[in-house]
């Protein structure tokens, strides 16, 4: 299987998406997934990107992406969020979400920055030996919270 690696590019979005909408469904929440191509153009492609990604392709067609954005530490700086590696299923257990994965660390290493990290769901036990078997650290210390739309919407300021 010939598997190449490469930067995102704004026509991939539409492929983008449906892989997005891939992993929404196996994470159980399909209906979840609210952003659309035009946001995606905007903002990873717009005049201030905030994210950016990478693709992994076989014969030309899109099987998986690493989507990452910076964010800062008022301790540690400057890190790199990889926000999800996706392989639509048919194209899992070939390595390519470790290519995808290796991207991120290149990219981590030439911005010298002091963290890299993520998030996966407890109960992802192929990404969760994935991550055991590259060395990841787990963070049994920190809780995630978030407010979501409505909630924003509804906070008294």
């Amino acid at each position: 299987m010939n598997i190449s690696i490469r930067k995102g590019l704004k026509g991939d979005l539409p492929q983008v998406l449906g892989l997005i909408q891939e992993l929404a469904t196996y994470e159980k929440a399909p209906a979840e997934v609210a952003v659309t191509i035009e946001e995606m153009e905007r903002d990873g492609f717009g005049e201030n990107p905030i994210f950016k990604y990478y693709v992994a392709e076989v014969d030309g067609k899109i099987v998986g992406i690493s989507l990452y954005y910076i964010k800062y530490s008022t301790w540690k700086g400057k890190c790199v969020f990889l926000e999800d590696i996706i392989v639509t299923e048919p194209y899992r257990k070939y390595g390519i979400g470790k290519k995808l994965f290796d991207e991120i660390v290149k990219v981590a290493k030439e911005m010298k920055v002091r963290r890299m990290e993520w998030q996966v769901l407890e109960w992802n036990e192929p990404a969760i030996k994935f991550y055991e078997k590259v060395n990841s650290h787990f963070d049994g210390e920190w809780v995630n919270c978030k407010l979501v739309d409505s909630q924003i919407q509804e906070y008294k300021i």
